[in-house]
């Protein structure tokens, strides 16, 4: 068994054999990227073709950034106060001596009290991922949910769920907005726990967890077409 320094935190993307984690698992997550990526522009270009001005927004969520996770959103305009918001993110970095690794898709229905695109908004929404997180010495209890867990196992497993949002939009330019939501749910994720964030032995298999608490925070910089 290989000695694991405790300061070290890591997550990888479940389906990569973890012996080959330094070349194959960047391999793994980069495909999912890219396909991510793409699907998102092919949305953002298939609803330019077919919509009018500002009925398409691409945005970015400056806190996902902050955290070093890639991520990329695109809304488009349904109604006069209805859009479609699809959002997705990628972890992929190390940052002083933690690394972290995970994938989040989330699409939501938005319904604009005055405009789309402008002002209050209510929004539905999913979500779904996949992660392997372990080694993380700072945790704690929240609703039931204990992180502090992660200091001693490492979690490996995917995620589905639902929640609810407020946010508000300012227009700051003819193209550009400022975004603010933070939206609550639940999830319910499967996993298989390992009882070190290097070891390959499990402790068990497919044990489940329902978490309920934050499911989005977002402030996004959107540009509109």
């Amino acid at each position: 068994m290989k000695t694991v320094v405790q300061t070290t935190a890591t997550i990888q993307v479940p389906g990569v054999p973890y012996k080959n984690r330094n070349n194959n698992r960047i391999h793994y997550n980069t495909k999912y990227m890219r396909r991510l990526i793409l699907t998102l522009i092919i949305l953002a270009f298939a609803g330019l073709r077919y919509a009018g001005a500002q009925e398409v927004g691409i945005k970015t969520n400056l806190i996902s950034d902050a955290a070093l996770s890639p991520n990329l959103g695109v809304e488009i305009g349904l109604a006069p106060k209805w859009s479609l918001d699809l959002s997705g993110q990628l972890n992929l970095w190390s940052l002083r001596g933690h690394k972290w690794r995970h994938w989040l898709a989330q699409p939501e229905a938005r319904y604009w009290f005055c405009h789309r695109f402008q002002g209050h908004f209510l929004g539905l929404h999913a979500l779904g991922g996949e992660y392997n997180v372990g080694n993380i010495p700072h945790g704690f209890n929240f609703l039931g949910t204990d992180f502090g867990k992660l200091k001693d196992r490492r979690y490996e497993g995917w995620a589905v769920g639902a929640g609810i949002a407020y946010g508000y939009a300012w227009a700051v330019h003819r193209h550009w907005n400022i975004e603010a939501e933070i939206g609550i749910g639940w999830a319910y994720t499967r996993f298989d726990s390992y009882p070190c964030a290097e070891c390959g032995t499990k402790l068990s298999s497919g044990r489940h967890h329902n978490y309920y608490g934050p499911t989005k925070a977002a402030v996004n910089i959107v540009y509109l077409f």
